[in-house]
């Protein structure tokens, strides 16, 4: 018996259990009040509707589903930002559904509302997969309207990227199951194919109170612009549906037969299971994120048959570069080894850190993986770059420098799982959020921030006391161990992986055992579209 692995074990699973507990109350949305209401008008809930509209006992994922958490107290809260987006099978065919719920402050639009919404568009351009956009929205949420209203990132981007998607081919499909205002009719109509739902649904410019104030007209929703107006007199929608079942029917029907997509080409071949047993990940993660561990055994309990062709594996060895499969799928691995190795010199070097020999191997690496085709897999638990005068003399700028250069220029899809740390500079060179990977996940054990907490927290405290000094205030160990207490605990608060999540800077914080389902629905979406720019690292220095 491994008492440490006991202990870790018992850390970890109670972690999944409140990240689990945290879903739970996330997907009641507005609540069992506002859903009961919701459904007395005969309509499905958000999350009703994408389970009817995806076929059986199908894989999904959800993007973004802690988007919003704990944020806008004073408004009541967001949960999920206000809207579920889910990538998954209709007749067979990957796509990405985007659906109002209008359990939370009738579908209205905050800022992170808007962010999502832009980031599900960016996933369906990014890979060319149909999006399928479920209305039913109040429009903007018009306490916060300067906040989401006119930059390049708020509410009307979302238009924008309608119409350049339907120029790159991309099926956009609506369908108007509740309120559709203002500005936000222009996204169903600018769709290809537009259906709207019986009396439920409506979309219009302006509503009937506004209508009144604005040209004195007395008209009701429903003749302003229901689904019998809009099918039959404006022609502005498509198709007339019943009740949501028969919108969600018609557009099942739709997406039955798109013809096929052209593929990147990437390399499968049958999955194999990984031998190691995956559950084994909760004992090997150590419960305190400085303590080392053993990357290759995570790396175990991911990749197929638990096999994997290791790269320059005697050199650079603070950063593990490996050729695997996930569920079939060729990957490319680069993983931060969290243990203390030696080099050939018989220097120490510490776990998490990236050093030179490391970002040359893994810089080599990624180019490798872009000359053959093979999607990336970044596994973060890391530090930073090793700082001093020996590395700093040895050109540690310059090597971190040329890693960064091969992750901004790769052309394969990367996708990144956040385990551990992912702090400062080591979050860039191992594919943050910034640098555009497919999808990028988070581990309940996960943290991310500039620096680590204790660094950043004495810091911290060196300001904060040198500004009360100024102020004349006497700063007693008392009262310096109560700043440093305050500071650890807001700090420790911002690198949650709840709170990255929450403010989109990850898609997901998600259950270890299903890592490789996200990586393997990744690259299936990311195969739908060819790489068309050539690789190139620009000029580097050597």
């Amino acid at each position: 018996m491994d008492i440490n692995f006991n202990k870790n074990e018992d850390f970890n699973k109670l972690q999944l259990s409140a990240l689990k507990k945290k879903l739970l109350k996330v997907y009641k949305g507005g609540g069992d009040a506002k859903i009961e209401n919701h459904k007395s008008k005969g309509k499905l809930t958000a999350r009703e509707r994408i389970d009817y509209l995806f076929d059986n006992n199908s894989d999904t994922i959800e993007i973004g589903a802690l988007a919003g958490d704990e944020m806008y107290p004073e408004h009541g809260g967001c949960p999920s930002a206000g809207v579920v987006v889910k990538i998954g099978y209709i007749e067979g065919k990957q796509c990405i559904v985007v659906a109002n719920d209008a359990t939370v402050k009738a579908g209205a639009w905050f800022p992170i509302t808007a962010k999502k919404n832009l980031r599900a568009q960016e996933i369906s351009i990014e890979n060319k997969i149909p999006i399928i956009y479920l209305v039913d929205s109040a429009g903007v949420y018009l306490p916060m309207q300067d906040e989401i209203f006119p930059d390049k990132e708020h509410f009307g981007r979302i238009f924008r990227n309608n119409a350049i998607m339907s120029s790159m081919g991309i099926t956009q499909i609506s369908a108007i199951m509740g309120s559709c205002v203002a500005g936000g009719a222009y996204l169903p109509i600018m769709s290809d194919e537009a259906m709207i739902v019986d009396k439920t649904g409506s979309i219009f410019l302006a509503g009937s109170y506004l209508v009144k104030a604005a040209i004195g007209e007395n008209i009701d929703n429903e003749t302003l612009g229901g689904a019998t107006t809009h099918c039959e007199i404006s022609g502005v929608t498509d198709y007339k549906a019943l009740d949501d079942k028969d919108a969600l029917d018609k557009i099942r029907n739709i997406v039955g037969k798109i013809g096929d997509y052209d593929k990147a080409g990437f390399n499968r071949i049958e999955a194999k299971k990984p031998l190691q047993n995956p559950d084994d990940i909760f004992g090997i993660l150590p419960k305190t994120r400085t303590d080392q561990y053993e990357m290759r055994s995570i790396i175990e309990r991911i990749v197929d048959n638990s096999e994997f062709e290791e790269y320059k594996k005697d050199y650079g060895k603070t950063i593990i570069c490996a050729y695997a499969r996930i569920d079939g799928w060729a990957v490319g691995i680069v993983a931060n080894q969290r243990k203390v190795v030696k080099n050939a010199q018989k220097e120490m070097q510490f776990g998490g850190v990236i050093y030179s020999d490391s970002a040359d191997k893994a810089t080599r690496f990624i180019a490798n993986c872009n000359q053959k085709k093979i999607p990336l897999v970044f596994l973060q638990d890391v530090t930073g770059f090793m700082v001093g005068s020996k590395s700093e003399h040895g050109g540690i700028i310059k090597d971190g420098a040329k890693m960064v250069n091969a992750v901004s220029n790769s052309v394969v899809p990367k996708f990144t799982v956040i385990i551990g740390n992912s702090y400062g500079a080591g979050n860039y060179a191992m594919c943050g959020k910034a640098y555009d990977p497919r999808l990028i996940v988070a581990w309940p054990s996960a943290r991310l921030a500039v620096m680590g907490g204790s660094q950043a927290a004495k810091v911290l405290l060196q300001i904060e006391t040198a500004s009360l000094k100024k102020q004349g205030q006497k700063i007693t160990p008392e009262l310096e161990q109560e700043i440093l207490a305050s500071i650890e605990a807001k700090y420790d608060a911002q690198t949650s992986p709840y709170y990255a999540a929450a403010r989109l800077w990850t898609d997901a914080v998600i259950n270890p055992l299903n890592t490789r389902k996200w990586i393997s629905m990744g690259i299936e979406a990311a195969n739908h579209a060819p790489i068309e720019k050539q690789f190139n690292l620009g000029i580097i220095q050597v």
